[in-house]
């Protein structure tokens, strides 16, 4: 069908992978040096007022606990709310248990515009202090925004971008998927991971920059520099390798044969996805939202909720001042984890092909039974007290890994508008080709193109896993 000699059909983008890659190989000759984007990040940070200081419960503004439930609610009725969760789950070694949780129903858009500049994608990123950031101005999406956010029910000002990725009829969707985020402390949380590619010019306001995805990989290999909502949209990026190129090591050319789906694998994706099926299936996590005086072996104090052992993490109370928020100041409560968390992603090459150990992980608060985890995704100060059989699996070879089969080793912060210094150190261990795995039934050897294909859906690859995919991406 044409109109006035137009089709009507759309074709897809046969360049695509390509221009990804040029991107990614492109360092110092995008629109901005190395040393600009550092100059750029250091003038945000410097610039930023944001002012974090824990305070009481009772010093909380339009935040509350209901008299009945003993949830800690909004007066809004909006942004989130903390309260309870019974869970029964044969996955783990504990099989029941209560616990708090963030329940925040609502999706919110966490966006990434794009735009070939001199012939080079770059993506427009911003400098965005949250309280809970250990160190204050990360690299985060354009657009970084809940629904009560962009609503404005903060009677704050406006989200800029936001426009872009509610009215897509100026750009084309390189990406758009809801996807979760972490369920042992959220319910049921998605958000909506969107790549919108323009071609008119947009003017960056002060706190945003044009970035190649060579240089966010840069950024991504230092320590709390890019923020859990980037790493999370740059793993929807649609393509295949986008690292070193075919000039690198031995790794880089397994990575880019593990991109190609016609190089195989140790499961083909029928497999795979069977696999995942059954896990799905096998597995028995009965999750029940229930009041927050009705947890368990938490306790409550002025100024926190917490464990009795100390362990897992506790609620606690902030007031914010900030220059470069939608609105200037305000009080909420955080989640604060207890420990370092370790996050590791062991690799092997068979037959020149890279493949990563993922494992089939139930928690709580998904919309599922199981997601696709890392190898690896605890922490390590929460089992020091247990027996060796009940650890979990290969955390021990993770803590006393060979440095020499590190390829990647970087602590990364996670979601700072809900999270107080959450961090966790993400590895990426490369092991033997002959590696024993043990056969265990929620542990699978997959390769960069079952990932990426599965990353097109929703619910298959946790947070976590999706971050170590995006730091995959940028091995050289």
């Amino acid at each position: 069908m044409t109109t006035a000699g137009r089709s009507l059909l759309r074709k897809p983008d046969d360049t695509l992978a390509e221009r990804l890659a040029y991107s990614a190989r492109t360092v110092d000759n995008g629109l901005h040096s190395m040393d600009e984007v550092r100059s750029w990040l250091a003038d945000r940070s410097a610039n930023q007022v944001h002012r974090v200081e824990r305070i009481p419960f009772e010093d909380l503004r339009r935040w509350r606990f209901d008299e009945d439930s003993g949830d800690l609610h909004h007066d809004s009725g909006k942004f989130f709310r903390i309260q309870g969760l019974r869970v029964e789950s044969d996955y783990g070694p504990v099989p029941a248990w209560t616990q708090p949780i963030i329940n925040q129903p609502e999706i919110g858009i966490l966006g990434i515009l794009v735009r070939e500049i001199d012939g080079v994608l770059h993506c427009l990123l911003q400098a965005k202090s949250e309280p809970g950031n250990p160190g204050g101005v990360q690299v985060s999406p354009t657009v970084q925004a809940t629904r009560s956010n962009y609503l404005r029910v903060h009677e704050g000002g406006s989200v800029p971008y936001l426009d872009r990725f509610r009215d897509l009829s100026g750009g084309r969707v390189l990406a758009d998927v809801l996807q979760s985020e972490q369920g042992s402390w959220f319910y049921r949380k998605r958000n909506r991971n969107m790549i919108v590619e323009v071609d008119d010019e947009v003017e960056p306001l002060e706190d945003f920059c044009w970035l190649t995805l060579g240089q966010v990989h840069r950024l991504l290999a230092e320590d709390n520099v890019v923020n859990m909502d980037a790493r999370t949209v740059l793993s929807c990026m649609p393509g295949g390798f986008e690292g070193g190129g075919e000039d690198g090591g031995e790794v880089t050319s397994a990575l880019l044969r593990s991109c190609d789906p016609a190089e195989g694998g140790l499961s083909t994706s029928v497999e795979m996805m069977s696999w995942i099926t059954s896990r799905e299936s096998e597995h028995t996590v009965r999750a029940e939202l229930i009041g927050l005086n009705e947890v368990r072996q938490w306790k409550r104090t002025s100024h926190e909720i917490q464990h009795e052992r100390g362990l897992f993490f506790t609620v606690i109370a902030v007031a914010v001042l900030a220059n470069s928020r939608e609105v200037g100041s305000w009080t909420q409560p955080l989640l604060m984890p207890c420990g370092t968390g370790a996050i590791a992603l062991l690799v092997k090459r068979v037959d020149g092909v890279l493949h990563a150990l993922v494992s089939a992980r139930a928690e709580p608060g998904y919309h599922g039974t199981v997601e696709l985890a890392p190898t690896v995704q605890c922490t390590p100060d929460n089992y020091e007290d247990v027996a060796p059989e009940k650890r979990p699996p290969f955390l021990d070879l993770v803590l006393g890994r060979d440095q020499d089969r590190v390829l990647f080793d970087t602590e990364l912060s996670e979601e700072g508008g809900r999270f107080y210094h959450a961090r966790n150190r993400y590895q990426i261990i490369e092991v033997d080709a002959d590696f024993p795995d043990g056969g265990r039934p929620d542990f699978r050897w997959l390769t960069v193109h079952q990932l990426n294909g599965l990353l097109r859906h929703s619910n298959y690859v946790n947070v976590q896993a999706r971050t170590l995919v995006a730091c995959l991406r940028g091995l050289r």
